[in-house]
C-alpha cells in the first residue's frame, strides 16, 4: 500500500555532484522522518542524512558541508544533493521513510536502492 521509488545515482568523477530523489505514494496519512542511508561493499549500512517533518536535519560527520537533504511535503519526496563527491562516497543509497498510513499505523519503508559510484 506504500511504495518508495528512488531516482538519480550513477557514475561521477571525484569532485562532481549528483542528486537523489525518493517519492512516496500509496495509503499515506502523513510522513514523518525521511532519510538516506548507504551501504558500501563489505560494509554495514550507515546513516547519511535525515530530516524531520519540521525540517530539522542530521548528517553523518563524513558528509557535513557536502550533502544537503531536503523534502517536499506536497510531493511526498525527499532529496539528497551531493556535492564535492569523494570515492569513499561510493555505495548503494537507500531512501527510508517513516509513514503513518491511512489506518493510523506507523510503518518504516525502504526504497529499492540506487548505485552511486565516484571515480577517482
Amino acid at each position: 500500500q506504500v511504495q518508495l521509488v528512488e531516482s538519480g545515482g550513477g557514475l561521477v568523477q571525484a569532485g562532481g555532484s549528483l542528486s537523489l530523489s525518493c517519492a512516496a505514494s500509496g495509503s499515506i496519512f502523513s510522513i514523518n522522518d525521511m532519510g538516506w542511508y548507504r551501504q558500501a561493499p563489505g560494509k554495514q549500512r550507515e546513516l547519511v542524512a535525515r530530516i524531520t517533518y519540521g525540517g530539522v536535519t542530521n548528517y553523518a560527520d563524513s558528509v557535513k558541508g557536502r550533502f544537503i537533504i531536503s523534502r517536499d511535503n506536497a510531493k511526498k519526496t525527499v532529496h539528497l544533493q551531493m556535492d564535492s563527491l569523494k570515492p569513499e562516497d561510493t555505495a548503494v543509497y537507500y531512501c527510508n521513510v517513516l509513514v503513518v498510513t491511512t489506518a493510523r499505523v506507523w510503518l518504516d519503508y525502504w526504497g529499492q536502492g540506487t548505485q552511486v559510484t565516484v571515480a577517482s
